[in-house]
């Protein structure tokens, strides 16, 4: 593997990496400390955080930690403006997320926890990405990646919101890498399979192509370093969630239901 301190970062690099006590955030984390790193890390676990933190302070990193709390987005907002007028991002991966599902009784999703997943997944990734990326355009630099899923392909039965939430982020990716070309900055967008994580253990259905977090966040790492347009991955899941995509909807709804995904309750 790879060592951490592989990265192309240079000297007095910042970089801002949101829902960093998950475990690709962890992972990234960790694989981008190295001197002259300034890492500012935001989690929602405190305890987590400091753990991360001082693993990436360990490698050489100057490491700022953040328990914000991303679903009060003007308070957000408030705090973002403030980070990067002290410390302007270099590196912006928008990496915090949620996941829900339909239920062990496939009784359907709960509003509550869909307006929380939405807000978080979408709205502010998405507010995040847009006020950065006017600042970098500004600064004629700098680099957003966004933590998509290859879930976002195509809507899976057992987790709808999910779905449709990563699927936002990819369209939104790809709007904002073209609309930022030319400008000195790049958007890659990050389409992961299942990555061994308490999020995916929680989801239901099958788990093919199961990957370590430290593999994804060196796949994830060397994509932005050459500043991919998308980088999605295993190989044969990304053939296959883009299959399901262009297949014609009957025959893509037949595929799950064999592998398991439209499941029924017992």
């Amino acid at each position: 593997m790879v060592s951490p301190k592989a990265s192309s970062v240079t000297k007095q690099t910042v970089i801002l990496i949101t829902g960093a006590t998950g475990a690709i955030g962890g992972a990234l984390a960790k694989r981008y400390a190295a001197p002259g790193v300034t890492l500012c890390l935001q989690g929602r676990d405190e305890a987590a955080l400091e753990q991360i933190s001082s693993q990436c302070i360990s490698l050489g990193a100057d490491v700022r930690s953040y328990a914000i709390d991303m679903l009060n987005i003007p308070a957000l907002m408030d705090w973002l403006k403030q980070l990067d007028e002290h410390s302007p991002v270099d590196l912006f991966i928008a990496n915090a997320g949620i996941n829900i599902n339909i239920g062990a009784d496939c009784s359907g999703e709960s509003e509550v926890e869909m307006v929380q997943l939405l807000d978080l997944n979408i709205k502010a990734t998405l507010v995040m990405s847009s006020y950065l990326a006017k600042l970098m355009r500004q600064r004629g630099r700098g680099k957003i990646a966004l933590i998509s899923s290859l879930a976002g392909f195509y809507g899976l039965p057992i987790m709808p919101s999910y779905c449709a939430s990563k699927a936002a982020v990819k369209a939104y990716g790809e709007a904002l890498r073209g609309g930022l070309s030319g400008t000195g900055v790049g958007v890659t967008v990050v389409m992961p399979g299942n990555i061994e994580s308490a999020m995916c253990d929680a989801m239901p259905g099958p788990k093919p192509f199961l990957m370590t977090p430290e593999h994804a966040a060196r796949i994830i790492q060397q994509g932005i370093d050459r500043n991919a347009a998308r980088v999605s991955f295993p190989f044969p899941l990304n053939m296959g969630s883009w299959c399901l995509a262009v297949l014609p909807a009957f025959i893509s709804q037949r595929i799950l239901h064999v592998l398991g995904y439209n499941r029924t309750a017992d």
